[in-house]
């Protein structure tokens, strides 16, 4: 591209085009950032939230005593130690790794849903087996109890 300036120079990529040159000339080919919409999105986000900090303690009551300090626990003192030395009972674990089973069955399953007339097959064979490995874990966590509550 020859420099002339104030004079109209062709494109180099688009002879069919001119651009002025000098004061008036617009940086780039007119084409915007594909990560600008994400920075201004992310720009929004940052604002929102550090003026929800600010205009909460600037906002909110400033009454503090011994009470409003102390942790909360459901109503009880709060103890230093845990009740039965902190250990949790092995239902909690059952139902823990039942809720993340089916949750990632659900996170496979609704794909699969949405493109089952494309897939074929082999996609059906394999959901078949994924869903058998799933009614293991169920009958496993049911065996052990885990869906009883007393």
């Amino acid at each position: 591209m020859l420099l002339d300036p104030g004079g109209p120079v062709v494109h180099p990529r688009h002879p069919d085009r001119t651009q002025t040159t000098g004061p008036d000339a617009s940086e780039g080919d007119g084409t915007v950032n594909p990560y600008a919409p994400i920075l201004v999105l992310m720009a929004i986000a940052a604002g929102f939230a550090v003026f929800s900090v600010l205009a909460g303690s600037l906002a909110g009551p400033r009454r503090y005593n011994r009470a409003k300090l102390d942790a909360y626990e459901c109503g009880i003192e709060p103890t230093p130690h845990a009740v039965g030395g902190g250990r949790f009972p092995v239902k909690y674990y059952l139902v823990a790794m039942l809720f993340i089973v089916f949750d990632i069955e659900s996170v496979f399953l609704l794909p699969f849903a949405v493109g089952f007339d494309s897939l074929g097959l082999f996609a059906l064979f394999e959901m078949v087996l994924f869903i058998g490995a799933v009614f293991v874990a169920y009958a496993y966590v049911w065996k052990r109890g885990g869906l009883e509550w007393e």
